[in-house]
């Protein structure tokens, strides 16, 4: 939540946010993504990167993933979620 608060502090127009969930307790992960959810409804332009796909497809507008470096698949969250051969190619779903 501090590294947010320091991000938000110059007023940014894009907040860009690397594995917000990691080492964090699952209380605290319900915490901070309530946290992005509210910054996302008043407009902010959040570019996520999370591994835990399951929790950022509940605050994304789209999902891109990515294998060695290259864009593999891009998506809505409800296409990804769709489409299984995805899932279990790229996230072990």
């Amino acid at each position: 939540m501090l590294a947010v608060g320091r991000g938000l502090m110059t007023n940014p127009d894009c907040l860009i946010m690397d594995e917000p969930s990691e080492g964090l307790a699952p209380i605290i992960i319900q915490s901070v993504w309530q946290a992005i959810g509210k910054l996302r409804q008043e407009g902010l332009s959040i570019l996520l990167v999370e591994q835990n796909a399951a929790l950022a497809v509940q605050l994304v507008d789209y999902v891109h993933i990515l294998e060695k470096g290259r864009v593999v698949f891009s998506s809505t969250p409800q296409e990804l979620w769709a489409n299984d051969a995805v899932k279990s190619s790229y996230l072990g779903i």
